[in-house]
């Protein structure tokens, strides 16, 4: 039998480019996931800063200063610290659920940034359902803390778990009526980048903030609740609960909690950024293009305005994320039945007619 070497030689080189297509495709779809992880977890790293820092400035006190300049490493080295702490497992509790629930409750909010557009060509998931995963996604986060808490064969943590799914069912529903009305208003969508867009056409006042304040305010107060940030951290009242849900972990599972809590407040900041403060838009004309136009450089028009829409939407996140700080460190913490009446009783039927007059107004201009 003879065989033609050029024959073998072509379908080597057409195997051979065949396998270098699946490759970059593997690293074509990895490679913005891992951008927006390590992203994240810069954020969070500054957040934890942000927060001693600030929380020292109001008690008038000396913040973190000793690890790296001016303290910033302090997070890094807490998280350091924790990975190399003993796991212990409560004897008698159900280590499976004790084990899992940590992780439920980091990845569910982790889903949560795959639909936040940070410019309008940079969002890894542009849904038409991209709010409401947002807020079913991380109604599975309370889930995992009552997983932990029953798991945890504690009854302080099992009252911290049901705390925890009480407040979240409590507050998601004013959440879910504000996030409705903003669609009704003004986008006609649950798109976050179409509501984004819908807000650009009047510049600054034509943000939600000013065409719905009262599900601003609904909102605001119905995503602290949501990220369990004081006044609203029944769940884990030192006070009553010992540490809440939270009371038997240690090392790195008790630092997932601690993860999770700050990824839920910047996930709820960058929200509260896209639907109500507009996003990567600016009330002024576009900088980037003024400047691309000055010096000629027109090819790199787009490269500017993605990055000055990120520079934008992190500034207003960060603007947020400071009154959420200022707030923990100024209120005190509400009483388990004043937390249920103030979502039930208040925000519950205040976003109710929010959303009835939100209706009636888009039914007369039609």
């Amino acid at each position: 039998m003879i065989i033609d070497i050029t024959e073998v030689q072509d379908i080597n080189s057409f195997y051979r480019v065949e396998s270098f297509k699946g490759v970059y495709g593997i690293l074509w779809v990895l490679v913005p996931i891992l951008t927006l992880v390590l992203g994240i977890t810069i954020g969070v790293l500054v957040i934890v800063w942000l927060e001693r820092e600030i929380s020292a400035g109001l008690q008038q006190r000396i913040g973190p200063e000793y690890a790296g300049p001016l303290g910033v490493l302090q997070a890094l080295a807490d998280g350091t610290k924790l990975l190399f702490k003993e796991n212990i497992l409560p004897s008698r509790g159900d280590t499976r659920l004790f084990s899992i629930g940590p992780s439920i409750a980091v990845i569910s909010i982790l889903l949560s940034y795959s639909v936040i557009p940070f410019d309008y060509h940079l969002v890894l998931s542009d849904l038409n359902i991209g709010v409401f995963l947002w807020i079913s996604v991380s109604s599975i986060a309370p889930i995992g803390l009552l997983m932990s808490g029953y798991g945890s064969n504690n009854k302080y943590s099992f009252l911290g778990g049901l705390r925890a799914a009480a407040q979240s069912i409590n507050y998601e529903i004013p959440l879910t009526l504000c996030v409705l009305a903003i669609s009704l208003r003004v986008s006609n969508s649950l798109s976050t980048v179409d509501i984004v867009e819908a807000q650009s056409k009047y510049g600054f006042w034509g943000w939600n903030l000013w065409r719905q304040p009262i599900g601003f305010i609904v909102f605001l107060i119905s995503s602290l609740a949501e990220c369990e940030r004081l006044p609203f951290d029944l769940p884990e009242a030192e006070e009553e609960l010992v540490a809440g849900y939270q009371t038997e972990y240690s090392g790195i599972k008790f630092g997932l909690f601690y993860v999770a809590s700050y990824l839920n407040l910047l996930v709820s900041s960058l929200f509260v950024t896209v639907l109500y403060l507009g996003g990567w838009n600016i009330s002024i004309s576009s900088p980037y293009i003024l400047v691309a136009e000055l010096f000629e450089i027109n090819k790199a028009r787009e490269v500017f305005g993605t990055t000055i829409g990120i520079f934008i939407t992190l500034v207003k996140t960060y603007l947020f994320l400071f009154i959420s700080i200022t707030i923990r460190w100024t209120l005190p913490r509400l009483r388990m039945d004043q937390l249920l009446n103030l979502g039930w009783k208040f925000l519950l039927p205040i976003s109710l007619g929010n959303l009835l007059l939100t209706t009636s107004f888009q039914l007369l201009s039609l």
